[in-house]
């Protein structure tokens, strides 16, 4: 990709919709600097920053990646398509490696704890304890929060968090925004191992909790039950992100 025309078409769609370098930057949760070498053709945006960037200079992906815009009724020729795949396949330089492609505990961690969790909600909801639906909505929120971290996360960031500072994280249909905490290669691990730890304890212990909090205090509990839960697992949750990540950032 011709890094200077890539610069020259952002610029002319930022200042088609009326905004500055950093109002552009502030939606993406990146510096100003970032977005200035972008346009003088010095670097090129990180790939998971292709469709926010796209979305807010209201263009597809595509033109993005060609530097121009495509009438509607425009219809690609094969050779056009694939200059186009050839682009991303380039400028992406390569597929980040995944949880999944190294053999790990958390993994199998995962999977015990989704199994204790599954008991645990099927015998609070056999015995009509209280608080079944916060119980239910956190348990699968767990769950498939802790899916990702623990089995499909990417294992590395890009250079593009290094180089910057950036407080968000895209990757597919995920997206984590934390302000405070610039993400990077150092904290990332740490954020990761965190997480995975968190959402598996959420998952193991939120059924016994209820379980035995429901059968002794049951009136109490179901009073203050899902305000103790909500209060565990954002504590659970954002409260590690914070820590570990200015700690190591």
């Amino acid at each position: 990709m011709d890094k200077k025309k890539f610069g020259a078409f952002v610029a002319a769609l930022r200042k088609e919709k009326g905004i500055t370098q950093k109002e552009l930057s502030e939606q993406l949760c990146i510096s100003d600097k970032a977005v200035s070498k972008w346009e003088t053709g010095v670097s090129l945006p990180d790939t998971v920053l292709l469709i926010p960037l796209a979305n807010l200079l209201d263009v597809s992906v595509t033109e993005l990646l060609m530097c121009e815009r495509l009438p509607n009724n425009d219809v690609l020729k094969p050779d056009k398509v694939e200059d186009i795949v050839k682009t991303a396949i380039t400028y992406a330089d390569e597929s980040p490696e995944r949880a999944y492609h190294v053999k790990s505990k958390w993994i199998v961690f995962y999977g015990f704890s989704l199994l204790i969790c599954c008991i645990g909600t099927f015998l609070n909801y056999t015995t009509a304890q209280p608080c079944m639906e916060t119980l239910e909505t956190l348990a699968l929120l767990s769950a498939v929060f802790g899916a990702y971290f623990c089995c499909f996360v990417r294992t590395k960031l890009s250079s593009f968090y290094d180089e910057n500072s950036v407080n968000i994280f895209y990757d597919g249909p995920f997206r984590m925004n934390v302000p405070g905490v610039k993400f990077n290669n150092r904290n990332w691990p740490h954020i990761v191992r965190t997480l995975r730890l968190s959402l598996c304890l959420c998952m193991i212990l939120f059924p016994i909790i209820n379980i035995v909090a429901g059968s002794i205090v049951a009136d109490v509990w179901e009073n203050i039950g899902k305000y103790v839960f909500l209060a565990m697992f954002l504590c659970g949750v954002l409260l590690p992100i914070y820590v570990v990540g200015k700690k190591y950032e």
